[in-house]
């Protein structure tokens, strides 16, 4: 079933509502805001502050704890070479188009969603059917769309459309302009053609020191190269031991082209990465598959998506790596965990799916990768990426710093093999080619044995041969037998060394925090006369809540106050958080202030806890409450907020309460 864009109760959902809600309360705010902001660019409050808190220390339980990982924190300035190494340099890059009369830029991709979905909607409107379109995240000076007259389309164009929007993350530059072209998409203000669409570096560059007279550095756009260039002091602080994985919590930073979304597009944000090594003679599979094969994941396969359809399928992630729709299952169970901590968070399950890359997006050397996607306000969202990139990184950074990023394993019995081996003569072989000597020879170093076995005929036949050097001159370069010798050799091998393969997990802590907000947001009608007429809920669960209590005294009534200071007590030793709210409001107005703010429950101190010490605790969603002890009820609420109890076993064990919440 098609996700629909409702709220968590399912009502129609309202952006302006929840957004004018989290900037009145604190979540968050734009930088900059007396000098006129920036966009892409947001600060965050205290709740959402505390939100994102409780999110990583519920992130690393569940998988740095849980998954025995080593936790890094490596820099965010990172010198030029490791980028260009890394290859970020040469293709971190978005499409973007310009309006050559108004000067505007737009990233080219979402030029091309945003007028295809603009053009579906008016046939909609036409045939008298509805469609989600996305809505401007702020109010814009000039509109980015013009106004689309209300006609029917061919349902041949419509379908179309259709087609081109579920498989648009697979065309390329050239592609995105073949499609403006046919499709007659032109400048959203002006009306006139764009130009044609130019690739975008979305890194920040740094001078790293005084002496520098360019940029030399970068600010990193994710924490995975740190990762990588510390293998090896990873691997030796594992006692060798493979496989086993690496992780970091940390800013990075994008230059987005059009950052339009909110939240969801910034320049600046929070990332978890987790790299997993493995063997790749392994097969890549993982000891705990077993536990997890029989979970269902909803999967929206490369397939389905270039015959221009986005319908999911729902399999178990055992049949999905059997049938080779995921190709491995150390890919599988980390799609499973992560599926397992996006519930967890309170994610609706309705509005996730795993989408798989299509070729153009995914990188040369990566086997298979999908992304979590959540359903919102602004469609389906990449949130989480999980990727095989295979032995790429580790190699490419071996190859140009020399540094062995490599295991090595001791064989349980000495294994013999023949194979061709090189041998250059690099006295000769420095004065000849000088500064590309280095890559004349890892580009032999690079050559297959299947091509090592043909070259040494050709050499042993016309004495010299020719090999591939893409970066040297016209690509080619000659290499004769006074230079080069290449001879089948029997090797005994006691020690096994291979580069690891890498399973890498990736995730945008913003990205997700926003959709779980749109995901928990609701409203219910108000049940008194002196409250709005509709309140606001946020349905945060207690083990992420910002605030996990609300202290409302009845009123500023004296023999309240040691109370007040006995819960707070009670509640800060039990590592809970917990605010007081004893302002002349009545009691219905605090909860609801607060309910507003995900905070799940409410004691209330009152004439009766003077009388008998007893409390009342109120639950945020079904506004139902119970009467216990003080130390019954702050006992009840540890358990809560740890997850050990659910709210109907706590109101099962104690006393329920059925009075009104008015003074």
């Amino acid at each position: 079933m098609a996700a629909t864009n409702t709220t968590k109760t399912g009502q129609p959902f309202d952006r302006d509502v929840l957004d004018s809600l989290l900037r009145r309360t604190g979540f968050y705010m734009p930088s900059f805001e007396i000098y006129g902001g920036e966009k892409g660019l947001y600060d965050y409050g205290p709740p959402l502050t505390a939100l994102q808190s409780n999110f990583v220390d519920l992130w690393r339980k569940h998988f740095v704890l849980r998954e025995k990982m080593l936790e890094v924190d490596t820099t965010i300035i990172t010198p030029e070479p490791v980028f260009i190494t890394s290859g970020h340099v040469a293709k971190f890059a978005d499409f973007m188009s310009k309006d050559p009369k108004t000067g505007e830029i737009f990233r080219t991709d979402h030029l091309i969603k945003q007028v295809l979905g603009a053009r579906l909607k008016a046939d909609q409107d036409a045939r008298g059917q509805t469609i989600e379109v996305e809505k401007p995240d702020e109010p814009q000076k000039k509109k980015k769309i013009k106004d689309v007259k209300i006609e029917k389309l061919d349902d041949a164009v419509a379908q179309e459309y259709n087609e081109t929007l579920a498989k648009l993350d697979n065309y390329d530059g050239e592609g995105f302009n073949e499609l403006i072209k046919k499709f007659d998409i032109k400048g959203p203000t002006s009306g006139v053609d764009l130009d044609p669409p130019k690739p975008f570096n979305l890194m920040f560059q740094t001078y790293i020191g005084p002496s520098a007279d360019k940029p030399n550095g970068y600010l990193r756009p994710e924490t995975a190269q740190g990762q990588f260039l510390n293998f090896q002091k990873l691997l030796e602080f594992n006692k060798q031991k493979m496989p086993f994985a690496s992780a970091s919590i940390g800013k990075s930073f994008r230059n987005e082209i059009s950052p339009r979304q909110g939240l969801l597009r910034v320049r600046e944000f929070l990332m978890a990465e987790i790299e997993h090594y493995v063997d790749p003679e392994s097969g890549k599979k993982h000891e705990k598959f077993e536990d997890v094969k029989d979970v269902k994941l909803t999967l929206l396969n490369r397939h389905t998506q270039l015959a221009g359809s986005e319908k999911t399928e729902v399999m178990t992630v055992g049949d999905a790596v059997s049938n080779k729709v995921i190709d491995n299952e150390t890919l599988g169970y980390f799609i499973v965990r992560i599926q397992d901590f996006l519930l967890k968070l309170g994610i609706d399950p309705s509005k996730l799916r795993f989408r798989q890359h299509m070729a153009n997006e995914m990188a040369h050397y990566a086997a298979d990768c999908w992304d979590a996607e959540l359903f919102g306000s602004f469609g389906w969202i990449e949130c989480v990426g999980c990727a095989d990139r295979s032995a790429y990184d580790l190699t490419v950074h071996m190859k140009k710093t020399g540094a062995p990023l490599v295991v090595r394993e001791n064989l349980p019995e000495p294994k013999k093999f023949k194979e061709y081996q090189v041998d250059m003569n690099k006295k000769k072989l420095g004065p000849k080619f000088r500064k590309d000597a280095k890559a004349v020879e890892n580009a032999v170093e690079d050559l297959s044995q299947d091509l090592r076995e043909k070259l040494s005929l050709e050499l042993k036949d016309s004495g010299k041969i020719t090999i591939d050097t893409p970066n040297i001159g016209n690509g080619k370069t000659e290499l004769d037998k006074d230079l080069i010798t290449i001879e089948q050799r029997e090797v005994t091998q006691h020690i096994r060394e291979y580069t690891p393969n890498v399973i890498e997990p990736s995730f945008g802590i913003g990205r997700i925090l926003y959709h779980l907000l749109e995901h928990v947001f609701w409203t219910r009608s108000s049940e008194s006369q002196d409250e709005p007429s509709a309140r606001n809920v946020l349905s945060i669960p207690p083990l992420i809540a910002p605030i996990k209590v609300l202290i409302v005294p009845l009123s500023n009534h004296l023999d309240f106050k040691p109370f007040l200071r006995h819960l707070t007590s009670l509640l800060d030793e039990m590592d809970v958080a917990n605010s007081i709210d004893d302002s002349s409001a009545s009691i219905g107005k605090r909860y609801s202030r607060n309910d507003e703010l995900g905070t799940p429950f409410g004691i209330t101190v009152d004439f009766q806890t003077v009388k008998d010490k007893t409390i009342t605790l109120r639950e945020r969603d079904s506004t139902k409450q119970v009467r216990a002890s003080q130390e019954d009820i702050c006992a009840a609420i540890e358990s809560l907020v740890r997850g050990r109890e659910t709210w109907e076993q706590v109101s099962k064990r104690l006393p329920e309460f059925t009075s009104q919440e008015v003074d």
